[in-house]
């Protein structure tokens, strides 16, 4: 991938993919002694990165390629950046998801003018189906990272941030498949030689560090985790490639890690991400790699369902000591149930939810089985909650 490939990617995304902004940090900046600056792709057309190589690489098909339309396979984010470049190139797409696949994403994805198909139990099965589909029907099969027009469509946020931020340090980019990080680093590595690129997958669906210890794309047998936009169980053959020169350091962080990071920039940074658009921010929080300021983190996409966004920030309250759900019992007497939530209230715990059952097999007769949910003040809090409640005669079994 050479700088002009990316330049004219840059060239053709002209009045379709906008420029977005690169921001100061604050909130992030105290973690790293020294400036942070977030590259905010959740401002991006459709939500996320991917209209820059999905525009680049439509807008490139010849005539003689463009009779059939296009097809994609993707949980949401390529959905939506493949539907809007066809429908802006004046072609037909088809896009495969599965059958699991958001609503939220389903629908802005048939809102750009795409036909969405859902087939399979994961992204493996969308993929093979519009494989099928390309074959059968000659539609051009755009894929969703590892095509030279893709990477260098992705590419143009290096351009942007070198643009943005002239004396940048390091920069920190989400992978999954790596077609981003393939692209920001081929451009900012020509543009800034000295840099240092930072790569950060999801724990639970990292190829990529088997893959470039081995020097060859390693499948994983399985994948979990929330952040489904970067859970790609293989890397591709030019992604590798491109990382393997370009790149300093692939780190991973946890599910926890990135709903913790999303909870700090809902609160901190008043921004709405996705899973995988916060993996960079987790990964300075935990301080998972060595991040010379200024530092630049890539935050790729906010496209996140609302229902998960709430399940999220539980859960990373939760981590973060900020919530605490727990089911205990109490006897089935008038004033108990007040005993139990007074002692709660003693101890500086703000009840927000409370399930009362008298019906159970763990029960004893004369029992019955109280459920709340806290807000906390960090884990020291929990430690004295819990212990407080035992020592009181309440068991306490997390939930």
């Amino acid at each position: 991938m050479e700088l002009a490939d990316i330049t004219d990617a840059r060239e053709r995304l002209q009045g379709v993919a906008v420029q977005t902004p690169l921001d100061r940090s604050r909130a992030l900046s105290g973690h790293v002694g020294g400036p942070v600056f977030i590259k905010c792709e959740n401002l991006q057309r459709t939500g996320s990165f991917k209209i820059r190589g999905a525009y680049n690489r439509i807008s490139r098909l010849a005539d003689h390629g463009r009779a059939a339309g296009v097809v994609a396979a993707s949980a949401g984010n390529h959905a939506q950046g493949v539907a809007l470049a066809a429908s802006l190139s004046g072609l037909p797409a088809t896009v495969f998801m599965p059958a699991a696949a958001s609503l939220p994403k389903v629908e802005a994805t048939k809102r750009y003018g795409a036909k969405v198909v859902l087939t399979g139990k994961d992204f493996g099965a969308a993929f093979a189906a519009a494989e099928t589909h390309s074959a059968e029907t000659g539609a051009v099969f755009v894929h969703p990272f590892d095509h030279p027009h893709v990477i260098a469509g992705q590419g143009t946020i290096g351009c942007e941030i070198a643009e943005q931020l002239p004396d940048v340090s390091t920069v920190v980019v989400p992978i999954g498949g790596g077609g981003l990080m393939a692209g920001a680093a081929a451009a900012l590595t020509t543009l800034r030689p000295s840099i240092r690129m930072i790569g950060v997958q999801a724990a639970g669906a990292a190829a990529f560090p088997a893959s470039l210890e081995k020097g060859e794309p390693v499948p994983l047998e399985s994948m979990s985790t929330i952040a489904d936009g970067i859970a790609a169980n293989r890397p591709g053959d030019l992604t590798l490639a491109h990382i393997a020169r370009q790149v300093d350091e692939v780190v991973t962080v946890t599910d926890e890690a990135i709903a913790e990071a999303l909870v700090f920039t809902v609160e901190r940074m008043k921004l709405v991400l996705e899973p995988a658009g916060a993996a960079g921010v987790a990964a300075v929080l935990q301080n998972a790699a060595d991040l010379k300021p200024p530092v630049a983190v890539v935050l790729s996409g906010g496209n996140i369902d609302p229902l998960l966004l709430l399940s999220v920030i539980r859960f990373g309250m939760s981590a973060a000591g900020r919530y605490l759900a727990f089911q205990t019992r109490i006897a089935d007497n008038p004033g108990e149930l007040a005993r139990l939530l007074a002692l709660v209230a003693e101890l500086g715990g703000n009840v927000v939810g409370v399930e009362h059952h008298r019906e159970g097999l763990a029960m004893h007769v004369g029992e019955v089985s109280v459920a709340l949910q806290l807000e906390t003040k960090g884990t020291p809090h929990i430690d004295e909650l819990i212990g407080a409640l035992q020592s009181n005669g309440y068991p306490v079994e997390r939930l």
